[in-house]
């Protein structure tokens, strides 16, 4: 076998490796508050911009309702988020925070920034290392495309 197909040389493995260590970065500082990383995700999307229609959520989170549907019930079970069809259209389905998500939201950014300030993280290998992200996942949502 080659060495380029060696485990350790793999991309795909090293991504995965580093998706599994970023979940558990992020739980350590969201488990005070009862949420998941996914949970997180969504929060941070209603945060920039609330009220979204739940087919607006799954596109920017790239989950489909199958998957997003049962993480917005926990939310909501939990207080975090409402789910609402407007009237001019019951067949939309809104998803809005509760006064408590806005609440604890600079709660939970300061858990999330408190849990990074002790880590070694270098902020400007992390930016680059976003970037070089980012073109990969462009690149390989083009190709699949």
């Amino acid at each position: 076998m080659s060495d380029e197909m060696q485990l350790a040389n793999q991309l795909c493995f090293s991504i995965y490796n580093a998706s599994r260590l970023f979940s558990k970065f992020y739980q350590q500082a969201l488990a005070p508050f009862e949420l998941t990383y996914p949970q997180y995700l969504v929060l941070l999307s209603l945060w920039q911009h609330d009220d979204q229609p739940l087919h607006e959520l799954g596109a920017e989170l790239k989950l489909n309702s199958n998957t997003l549907t049962p993480l917005l019930k926990r939310l909501e079970n939990a207080g975090w988020l409402t789910r609402v069809r407007p009237a001019n259209d019951r067949r939309q389905l809104n998803v809005k925070l509760t006064d408590m998500a806005k609440t604890r939201q600079s709660d939970i950014y300061a858990a999330i920034s408190a849990c990074a300030s002790h880590e070694k993280l270098d902020i400007a290998k992390y930016e680059t290392a976003l970037a070089v992200n980012n073109e990969l996942v462009n690149a390989l949502e083009a190709t699949l495309a």
